[in-house]
């Protein structure tokens, strides 16, 4: 009986054990299904408005003088007196001495060369008074006729008529040789580089300095064709027999110097006549007047050989939108937001751009909400959350 027990008991344990599992696992309550949440992403627009912009086609270029000159002697001699001035950085003004050749030779081939003139015109007078007396003694005597050239001594006459053109020439000639010891400045200028001193025997050919002139400098700058149609350039043509042309558009030159920025502004003031072969570009000429000149900022001067970048400012477009660089996709399209929340690509019209801005000319309305999140592809009729965004909070 015991051994029944042992053997019968566990099992029926276990066999209610398991019954009482089974009921309360058939008899579980069924959990709530729940559809799945959808994040919504959210986006920074900014509502679009049309109105004006101006164009301005950047480029850059190097500072070059108007005009550069090469000093070189005209005549022979030591150099005895150089200006203060005549030295590399230093600036004069327009006649004043820079270099003084020894003028003494010179003195005295003036002095010669009037001598010989005082001489001829004396022998010249001379012949004349001889030719007169001639015609009087033909007349006294009573001879028919006029008298031949012979006895006028005309040939005497024409002799000491060109002795004396002569003299002249050769003291004309003699007093501009003592003119040109003087070196003086052709111009307004700043001394470049000096290559002679104190003491130095020159001749014709004899480099002396190099100088240019500051009344204003010129920039040489690259356009493109995309650019050109943008910017008016004032052209020449070969019938414009007055020589009045539109003024050029205006510039703005900028250099960074050390840890500051400093601006120059000009004004393009022609085109170049053949278009570049190997970068297939126009260059035009910026003027920028008085460069070395004190400004009240502090600005220092616009040096020669200075690398600058420019902004032409060129043609105003009415009516167009203006989105930033970042809101313009691959192919020319944009994300707007409709009315519904939803993603919307559009293709517009791009007429202008640069590094921060495109301008638009269709393709987008006024009013319309513009993506300026950066999103990836097949975004078209997603719903998104849109956050008002100004320019200074673009997503990046």
């Amino acid at each position: 009986m015991k051994t029944f027990v042992k053997i019968v008991l566990p099992i029926v344990v276990i066999a209610a054990a398991s019954a009482a599992a089974f009921v309360s696992v058939a008899n579980r309550p069924q959990p709530e299904r729940q559809p799945p949440k959808v994040a919504t992403p959210q986006v920074d627009v900014i509502t679009v408005q049309p109105g004006d912009y101006i164009v301005r086609a950047k480029t850059r270029g190097t500072v070059r003088p108007r005009t550069e000159s090469t000093l070189i002697p005209e005549v022979t001699g030591r150099v005895v007196k150089l200006s203060p001035n005549i030295r590399a950085g230093e600036f004069f003004e327009q006649g004043d001495l820079l270099l003084q050749i020894d003028p003494r030779d010179y003195e005295a081939e003036v002095t010669v060369a009037a001598s010989t003139l005082a001489q001829a015109r004396s022998s010249l007078a001379e012949a004349q008074a001889r030719a007169d007396q001639a015609r009087r003694d033909w007349k006294r005597l009573g001879e028919p006729g006029e008298p031949d050239d012979l006895v006028l001594r005309k040939p005497q006459m024409a002799g000491a008529r060109a002795a004396v053109a002569s003299a002249q020439a050769r003291l004309a000639q003699a007093k501009l040789n003592l003119e040109r010891t003087a070196i003086l400045a052709p111009y307004a200028g700043r001394v470049l580089e000096r290559n002679v001193d104190i003491g130095q025997f020159v001749s014709p050919g004899t480099v002396l300095a190099q100088v240019y002139a500051v009344d204003y400098v010129e920039i040489r700058l690259p356009l493109t064709n995309r650019q050109l149609e943008f910017v008016t350039i004032p052209e020449a043509y070969r019938d414009d027999t007055l020589g009045i042309r539109a003024p050029g558009p205006p510039v703005r030159l900028t250099a960074r110097i050390g840890s500051k920025t400093h601006q120059w502004d000009g004004r393009v003031v022609r085109a170049e006549g053949s278009i570049d072969t190997q970068s297939r570009q126009v260059f035009v000429i910026a003027q920028v007047d008085d460069p070395y000149g004190k400004h009240a900022s502090g600005r220092p001067p616009l040096k020669v050989g200075q690398f600058v970048e420019a902004e032409i400012e060129g043609m105003t477009l009415k009516d167009v939108i203006v989105i930033p660089r970042s809101a313009l996709r691959v192919g020319g399209e944009v994300l707007v937001v409709d009315e519904r929340n939803t993603l919307q690509g559009r293709r517009v019209d791009v007429l202008w751009s640069d590094e921060r801005n495109v301008v638009v000319g269709s393709g987008i309305g006024a009013g319309e909400r513009l993506v300026v999140t950066p999103l990836g592809s097949g975004m078209d009729g997603v719903e998104v959350e849109a956050r008002e965004a100004s320019l200074g909070e673009q997503s990046s």
